[in-house]
């Protein structure tokens, strides 16, 4: 899929796992082959989506092209922040420092705890009643 002029990058937030193409254009952001405006719904997590784009001065030179899987649309868009900053780093190594001190680089690790038996939740046991 990916062709000789589109850089990659893979981002994950939480369970979500985002796989994103960047190819030099006009700024045009697709989500799941939707516009990520649509897709997203929120203008928080459009800034969120935008963010590496604009703090390296990107921001109408790259198309970018993602695929999400898993998580919800916050986890998503947060996955897809991350792939654009590691297909940035294929372009440019140089650009590390920057994307770094943005914070674009960190992946998020937390993931939902597994439930375990004899509780309600992960660590919630179920209320005592002494009487």
């Amino acid at each position: 899929m990916a062709k000789a002029n589109q850089l990659y990058g893979t981002g994950r937030r939480k369970s979500a796992v985002a796989r994103v193409w960047l190819e030099p254009g006009e700024g045009k952001i697709t989500v799941n082959g939707r516009d990520f405006k649509e897709y997203l719904g929120r203008p928080v997590l459009e800034i969120l989506v935008k963010a590496p784009l604009v703090h390296l001065g990107m921001e109408g030179r790259y198309n970018v092209k993602a695929y999400c899987k898993g998580g919800g649309i916050t986890g998503q868009a947060g996955a897809v922040q991350l792939g654009i900053a590691r297909a940035f780093l294929e372009v440019d190594e140089e650009l590390r420092g920057e994307l770094r001190a943005g914070g674009f680089l960190t992946r998020d690790p937390r993931v939902k705890e597994r439930k375990k038996y004899g509780r309600k939740k992960a660590r919630r046991g179920f209320q005592f009643v002494k009487r």
